[in-house]
């Protein structure tokens, strides 16, 4: 029945028969009567049908919530019996927002050192699909902002706190002050995130807070891009400390702390809520935990 529950998952992600049959490896007819015969076990209809794929009912999006939870759980007792026969190995899907991006060496490269088996997946996400992957089983973790939007039935470990700076190039206007305000960041040309990005919502509301709006002369979701732009001397950016330290920034590039005011956003790791967790998601778990105890001793 387990795999009966998948192809159920998997059309309702999809909302597309040939693509979910696809995704599960198997032929469209295959997954179709399998979804069938689900529908026989438990005496109900799932999906409304006709030439394509039309939806739920509203029985079918009853059962997809036990499917997630049947299906998880499965997942988490074979990892558990795998790893008390062979020690912990697997891959780990993590999405984390491109400001985040940076950071996640420092949690993935100890863990590995302890768990040598284990392979990882990294995608760049903005915080709305980190979490949509998140409810759909396609990835294991996410590492998205805390405190700013909702984030629905997750644990949660805060890892630090995103606090802004503008950067730019020495010989702009306000690159020889020690702060500026977000008043006078307004007044420049900037490249920033697409307005999708979590990050770009926050920057716009401390914008408005300080009663002014900016429509910056260059949009990616891509850091790169703006880091290269910012490298011109014709840009300038609104970027999170911890990120722009990465990078390394030198001269004649600065990270001038934006004041007025001084804010901070808390980002941290995600996961599914669920007991017991999987094998390698408490491991990942227990990583996070000591990740943030090291952000607090340097903070």
């Amino acid at each position: 029945m387990i795999d009966k529950l998948e192809f159920f998952i998997a059309l309702a992600r999809e909302q597309h028969f040939g693509r979910a049959a696809e995704e599960c490896g198997v032929t469209q007819p295959t997954l179709s009567a399998g979804i069938k015969q689900l529908e026989d076990i438990l005496g109900v209809m799932l999906v409304q049908r006709g030439s394509r794929f039309q939806g739920l009912t509203p029985e079918g999006r009853q059962v997809l919530d036990w499917a997630r939870r049947i299906v998880g759980d499965t997942r988490a007792m074979r990892e558990e019996m795998r790893a008390a026969r062979h020690g912990l190995s697997g891959r780990i899907r993590i999405a984390a927002i491109p400001t985040a991006l940076a950071m996640v060496p420092r949690l993935t490269t100890p863990f590995r050192d302890k768990h040598p088996g284990v392979t990882f997946s990294i995608l760049s996400r903005t915080s709305i699909e980190v979490l949509s992957l998140l409810g759909n089983f396609e990835i294991d973790a996410g590492i998205t902002y805390l405190d700013n939007e909702p984030l629905g039935r997750v644990t949660s470990v805060p890892l630090y706190a995103e606090r802004y700076q503008l950067i730019t190039a020495a010989g702009n206007e306000y690159s020889d002050r020690d702060k500026v305000t977000w008043e006078e960041v307004s007044t420049l040309p900037l490249c920033l995130l697409t307005p999708d990005m979590q990050n770009r919502r926050i920057i716009d509301q401390h914008l408005a807070d300080a009663g002014v709006q900016v429509r910056p002369t260059l949009e990616s979701n891509s850091m790169i891009v703006l880091f290269s732009h910012i490298r011109t001397g014709k840009w300038s950016s609104i970027m999170p400390l911890n990120l722009a330290e990465t990078f390394g920034f030198a001269e004649p590039i600065r990270a001038i702390p934006i004041v007025e005011p001084d804010a901070s956003h808390t980002v941290g790791l995600v996961v599914a809520k669920r007991d017991p967790n999987t094998t390698l998601v408490q491991a990942l778990l227990d990583e996070a935990m000591a990740l943030a105890g090291d952000f607090r001793r340097r903070s």
